[in-house]
């Protein structure tokens, strides 16, 4: 990777094409191209190859770490049910400020990312969830519900700029060809902090039969959430980031709040299909309410529900996993990978939600409420198949959202639009989570509940199918990525030849 003062142009026959094919990994030390920044500079120790400070491999691991000690802190807590508590209508009511102000803000959010960058607009997203997490110590206290509710619309703020900054990384700094892998590889990260976040609760709660977790559950929680938001201070601004041949992030070199206010009406102007993926946007967050507070808060008791925690988050790796790393395959165009995501997708939401109501039967809200209920630990018999169910809507779960961010990373490659993306797929998600949170709160029937979520999912994906159709193409030249931006070719194109670089893709 080479600086500015040493690139080197592409060869004559470099076309569109080329410029967004795979990256590799930096060049060994003492080659005439390596000599670079401190922060561009690749190490090794021993067989451990650790990617330079500023690439996208290293730079998506610390935005993957922010989330693991901050939104997977709060997914943990979350999983619980109820915040942790007995009775979830506190947490229902903080979710729904949280989501009624996290959908109007992360709307917008790209705005405030293309204006402000990535590194303080992440920055200031990790705040809210140690404010947020501090109102359940508070409560489980005192029981003033009136702090968590505002904690919970301070973080809809909050996390709508977090949110944004994440996916603005995750689907721009990466090559065409590595955008699932980077995807699964986020994924993993984060969802392991909500399993050793689930384990909290668990090593605290796991010989209690009670309701409500300890305070030392919140307190470490806190903590985690503490240091995640100091560690977003250390990222780069996405214009110093540099892939392994030299390329750059499409971005704007001079942004203003007129500009960003603009371009989020000129992306959906130029870009009006991706409203085929809104329903499937809207859909994503819905169904976490009836998992966490139907299916675990409902049935089981505090020891069991932090072991069902465990259990959802690690499935979500897996699914990450199995899912990014397939969408990247390189023998099937991306276009032919896109439908058969669709596909896939398709067949496991038949099949696991038909399994869930299956389940779904077997209990009514009238039933789990009275107070004489005993609810199942991981003793009783007939435990085992509940289990399997939550798992695979873990696994499901990491599959909705890697594929949705896919089929989004698939459409451009520009930052800015990107970000825009971005902000859309998180204010809609979160407008769904908080009219199901809402509904929720005010005691609606479990298969209601339960309804509701298989035909969102099946519906979404049938409306997003002439997208997928349509308008996934197997690239996008880099001369369509840069008409939404101030950037010129020469500023973004790849400066390392072909032929200087190894073969492992990064």
């Amino acid at each position: 990777m080479a600086t500015t003062n040493e690139k080197t142009a592409p060869s004559a026959t470099t076309t569109s094409a080329d410029l967004h094919s795979p990256t590799h990994r930096p060049l060994e030390a003492g080659h005439p191209l390596a000599a670079k920044p401190w922060m561009y500079r690749s190490r090794r120790i021993g067989p451990i190859y650790i990617p330079a400070y500023a690439s996208p491999p290293f730079q998506l691991g610390m935005v993957a770490v922010v989330c693991f000690l901050c939104p997977g802190m709060f997914n943990a807590l979350a999983g619980l049910g109820g915040g942790g508590q007995f009775d979830a209508t506190t947490a229902n009511n903080a979710n729904v400020a949280v989501y009624s102000t996290f959908s109007v803000v992360g709307f917008f959010a790209g705005t405030f990312a293309n204006r402000m960058g990535i590194k303080l607009t992440l920055s200031l997203g990790g705040i809210g969830y140690f404010i947020y997490i501090a109102s359940f110590l508070s409560y489980n206290r005192n029981q003033n519900s009136g702090f968590p509710i505002f904690a919970g619309a301070l973080l809809g703020v909050c996390a709508g700029l977090l949110w944004c900054a994440q996916g603005a990384i995750m689907m721009s700094y990466p090559p065409e060809a590595s955008k699932g892998r980077y995807i699964s590889w986020f994924w993993m990260i984060f969802n392991l902090g909500a399993v050793l976040g689930s384990l909290i609760p668990l090593g605290q709660n796991v010989h209690s039969s009670s309701g409500n977790v300890n305070d030392g559950t919140y307190i470490g929680f806190m903590v985690l959430t503490f240091c995640g938001a100091a560690l977003a201070w250390f990222l780069v601004d996405a214009r110093q980031v540099q892939r392994a041949d030299g390329s750059r992030v499409v971005l704007m070199k001079h942004p203003t709040w007129q500009s960003e206010l603009l371009g989020l009406l000129e992306t959906l102007k130029t870009d009006s299909w991706v409203v085929f993926l809104f329903p499937m946007f809207f859909a994503s967050n819905w169904f976490y309410t009836y998992q966490f507070n139907v299916v675990n808060l409902a049935r089981f008791n505090v020891r069991t529900r932090a072991l069902n925690g465990v259990l959802y988050w690690l499935s979500q790796i897996i699914g990450a996993y199995v899912f990014g790393y397939a969408l990247d395959i390189s023998r099937v165009r991306r276009s032919l990978r896109a439908k058969a995501a669709w596909a896939v997708l398709f067949i496991i939401t038949m099949a696991i939600w038909g399994g869930g109501y299956a389940w779904q039967m077997q209990y009514t809200r009238a039933e789990t409420s009275a107070e004489d209920y005993v609810k199942m630990d991981w003793t009783s018999s007939g435990y085992v198949g509940p289990m399997f169910l939550y798992m695979f809507y873990g696994f499901y779960d990491a599959a909705w959202q890697t594929c949705v961010y896919w089929f989004m990373g698939a459409l451009t490659n520009n930052g800015r639009k990107l970000a825009n993306f971005a902000g859309f797929y998180k204010g809609i998600q979160s407008a769904g989570a908080a009219i199901i949170s809402r509904i929720d709160a005010l005691k609606a029937p479990f298969m209601n509940e339960f309804a509701s979520c298989w035909g969102l999912l099946a519906g979404s994906l049938l409306v997003a199918l002439p997208l997928i159709l349509m308008k996934v193409r197997d690239t996008v030249p880099l001369e369509d990525d840069i008409k939404f931006s101030d950037e010129t070719m020469e500023e973004v194109m790849p400066t390392v030849a072909h032929d200087h670089m190894e073969t492992k893709v990064y």
